[in-house]
């Protein structure tokens, strides 16, 4: 993507220098923006602020930016902006949640640092921005994925996270990690053997290969796709391996 307006190009171009080497955890605050949380307490708030700390929203609402100095924020000025949670939750948009508490995503104090920033006249709401994001990225001024930017000024942002590579990979050499081997659940119903080859065999109720296929590790999440085609997962908490519904150990 490329930024085509220059009204667009030099948008907050110190704030942004300042956020892309920001490796000091100073504080970034969107100002004076009209805001649209979903979240059904906050609502919706005309000049307001977006305070952002690290990857976490830590406040919303007017007059943060009286304390914009004392805690040597980075200011992005968003007058004439609309900012918007840049994950929805679309249940929550057409009024599909009965309690505050079940929103998915919102700009809540406490949730992740992910918002869009859209001129006001392209986001009258939420469904808009986005509408915009997806069909006219250039026009854009930020999009911040927990605290960071993804675009700016209609333009990728250096260093931005990249796609991964479509299809599915080759398994992974597994030699030596300390999650190979046999994992059975307390009632010693499910036996999941994992490989160091990256496939796996299960054993459930006394049934040998009653499901196997090849599995994929990354951090304390395991991905698996059976041999029939299915996906499912898993994950590991501590020592024990969860999977659907089974809490499972090393035998």
């Amino acid at each position: 993507m490329s930024a085509t307006h220059t009204d667009t190009v030099s948008w907050n171009s110190e704030a942004f220098d300042e956020i892309v080497s920001n490796d000091t955890g100073r504080p970034v605050l969107f100002t004076n923006a009209r805001v649209l949380t979903m979240d059904p307490l906050i609502g919706t708030l005309p000049g307001a602020d977006v305070l952002l700390v690290g990857a976490l929203i830590v406040g919303v609402g007017p007059g943060i930016i009286t304390a914009a100095q004392d805690d040597n924020a980075i200011v992005v000025d968003c007058t004439g902006m609309t900012v918007v949670p840049a994950v929805v939750d679309t249940v929550a948009l057409v009024g599909g949640r009965g309690h505050r508490s079940e929103y998915v995503a919102t700009l809540t104090p406490g949730n992740a640092g992910d918002l869009l920033v859209v001129p006001d006249e392209l986001a009258p709401d939420v469904a808009s921005a986005l509408a915009t994001l997806l069909t006219r990225p250039e026009q854009v001024r930020a999009l911040v994925a927990a605290g960071r930017p993804v675009l700016w000024a209609g333009a990728d942002s250096p260093g931005r996270p990249t796609t991964p590579v479509a299809g599915i990979p080759a398994a992974g050499d597994m030699t030596g990690s300390p999650r190979v081997g046999v994992w059975i659940d307390r009632h010693d119903f499910l036996h999941q053997e994992l490989t160091a080859e990256g496939r796996y065999d299960e054993t459930r109720g006394g049934r040998p290969h009653a499901y196997q296929g090849r599995y994929w590790i990354d951090g304390d999440r395991i991905d698996y796709l059976d041999d029939l085609g299915f996906w499912a997962f898993g994950e590991f908490q501590g020592e024990e391996l969860h999977h659907a519904g089974y809490a499972m150990r090393l035998g």
